[in-house]
């Protein structure tokens, strides 16, 4: 099987099966999801949708954050991981929000990485869900999934490489929706250890199955 026709079978299933997946994280508006975003760095989205609607409630804006301090906003997210560098990445991004962005989310990539805390996968995150951009934010999820379905070259080690080759094979439309599908089935079916190949609906052009069932197609 050629990878145009991986592609073209990952998008044809999802298209029908899972045309409105999103994210499991809980947000209001786009600042919301920015800082559960951020906070879901090596964090599950479970822990993370437990932790905020508190915070939400009591820092609604980033002149909230930016008006806070270590030692009260802290508590609200001691449970997460690595919460002291969090706290502090929270703090910095309420303080540039409002000094550098009139309080308003960026739009672009290069903006979005400006911000405390927010790397090139957040970046993509935001300008995916919020915008609707062609952004591919690769999570380990998306990493271990589209390389055992062959959607990317098995020897593409970073997760820059694996976004450049999804972005160049995926239609633009789709894009944001797939960012969804790949985690989704990584969560819930593809998993690292022990993956679910009895009941998964895609080993049919499955890399990683064909290989595992020695499969010659």
């Amino acid at each position: 099987m050629t990878r145009k026709q991986r592609y073209e079978a990952f998008i044809a299933y999802f298209s029908k099966n899972q045309p409105q997946a999103e994210t499991e994280l809980q947000y209001g508006n786009p600042f919301e999801l920015l800082v559960a975003v951020v906070l879901s760095a090596q964090c599950t989205d479970k822990r993370i949708n437990m932790v905020t609607p508190k915070l939400f409630q009591d820092f609604p804006t980033p002149a909230h954050l930016a008006a806070s301090h270590f030692d009260e906003l802290f508590p609200y997210i001691k449970t997460v991981s690595y919460p002291n560098n969090k706290t502090k990445h929270l703090l910095g991004l309420g303080k540039m929000l409002v000094e550098d962005f009139n309080s308003e989310i960026p739009e672009t990539i290069e903006d979005l990485q400006k911000l405390p805390g927010v790397g090139r996968k957040t970046a993509n995150v935001i300008t995916s869900v919020i915008w609707n951009q062609p952004s591919m934010a690769v999570d380990t999820h998306v990493f271990r999934v589209s390389k055992r379905l062959g959607l990317v070259n098995q020897n593409s080690n970073t997760p820059l490489a694996v976004e450049k080759q999804l972005v160049s094979h995926l239609p633009k439309e789709v894009i944001p929706l797939a960012h969804h599908w790949l985690i989704l089935h990584g969560r819930y079916t593809c998993l690292a250890r022990t993956p679910k190949c009895e009941s998964c609906a895609l080993t049919s052009f499955c890399r990683y199955f064909e290989k595992k069932e020695g499969i010659a197609r």
